[in-house]
């Protein structure tokens, strides 16, 4: 980490930065905490950890919660059989300070986010998205590689597996023209919360329920073109429709089927946090994908973990962020 990162980090885990207050404190073994997590969630600490907290852990989390003048602190113990947890073993429980609320407001990048310690596993928003949030706000990825033609009209973006919305939003909060697909209504209208948070009306955007896959499908029928595809699916899914999907197995798949939305010059986000599938292989998945949809690729960037989420040789990258524009 260079020193302007290592400036950029302190800023940040100082609270220092007044437009955004989530973001992750420890970082495991990076951070010299092996096993321990500790986010930000605007005025509350959320603590992940497979084992019970130990005194010095306890001193030090204390401590973050002084000085940062937070108002509680939640924990829940780390599970990565996510699947086969309930929602009340991986929902967050309380451990010092005083109780959030059924649903509370935090800031990143000067966006309001609805987040909650109630809906089990997730709060509500994956901050280790967050550059390419931030890039969506900025409609850059990285120099000469911008992500909207703004001259071309309004930009359209399909937002697939879309959870709360949050890659949506800010999209729409730079002019696009968004459609969100997921498997859960619940998700959808956290969604539309967020967007109305920020002043944007949810009626002027599209919100589907259902299955990723079959959408698809459907919107390619139609003859609808996007200029953004996000994909960010989670490692395991299981529809009704499409049946179970896996990254390692079917992510060359959905790339294929996305391949056939994008418009000339249009991008795809792949997206993929499995940690046991190498980023040269997801590459090469992403690759195959765009080759069976007949597209080609003439621009692309792979974008790392943000700064709060360092790297190691103990713990390597698992977040694999990859940026392509199509013929």
């Amino acid at each position: 980490m260079n020193k302007h990162s290592k400036e950029t980090l302190s800023k940040l885990r100082h609270g220092l930065d007044p437009r955004t207050n989530i973001y992750r404190l420890i970082h495991g073994a990076a951070d010299g905490w092996k096993g321990l997590y500790v986010d930000r969630l605007g005025k509350y600490l959320s603590i992940q950890s497979s084992q019970p907290l130990n005194e010095k852990q306890k001193e030090a989390i204390e401590l973050l919660q002084y000085e940062l003048k937070l108002k509680g602190i939640y924990f829940k113990r780390l599970n990565r059989q996510l699947q086969k947890a309930s929602n009340k073993d991986s929902t967050p429980k309380l451990i010092a300070g005083i109780k959030a609320s059924q649903s509370f407001e935090a800031t990143e990048l000067s966006i309001n986010y609805h987040l909650s310690f109630n809906q089990g596993y997730s709060t509500g928003l994956f901050l280790d998205m967050r550059d390419n949030r931030r890039r969506l706000l900025t409609n850059i990825v990285e120099p000469g590689f911008s992500i909207f033609d703004r001259s071309s009209g309004i930009p359209l973006v399909l937002n697939t597996f879309s959870y709360t919305c949050s890659l949506s939003l800010c999209a729409a909060k730079t002019g696009a023209m968004t459609t969100s697909i997921d498997l859960s209504k619940k998700y959808l209208d956290w969604g539309r919360e967020n967007f109305s948070l920020n002043n944007i009306n949810p009626k002027d955007h599209d919100f589907i329920y259902g299955d990723t896959f079959d959408w698809m499908k459907r919107l390619k029928k139609k003859g609808k073109l996007y200029d953004l595809v996000i994909l960010d699916p989670p490692t395991f899914s299981r529809s009704k429709i499409s049946g179970s999907f896996q990254t390692k197995q079917h992510y060359e798949l959905l790339v294929k089927e996305a391949s056939h939305l994008v418009q000339k010059n249009g991008i795809i986000l792949a997206c993929c946090n499995t940690s046991s599938l190498s980023l040269s292989s997801f590459k090469s998945n992403v690759k195959k994908g765009i080759h069976n949809g007949r597209r080609k690729i003439i621009q692309s960037s792979h974008a790392s973990q943000p700064i709060d989420f360092p790297a190691t040789s103990e713990e390597p990258a698992y977040l694999k962020a990859y940026w392509l524009r199509l013929n």
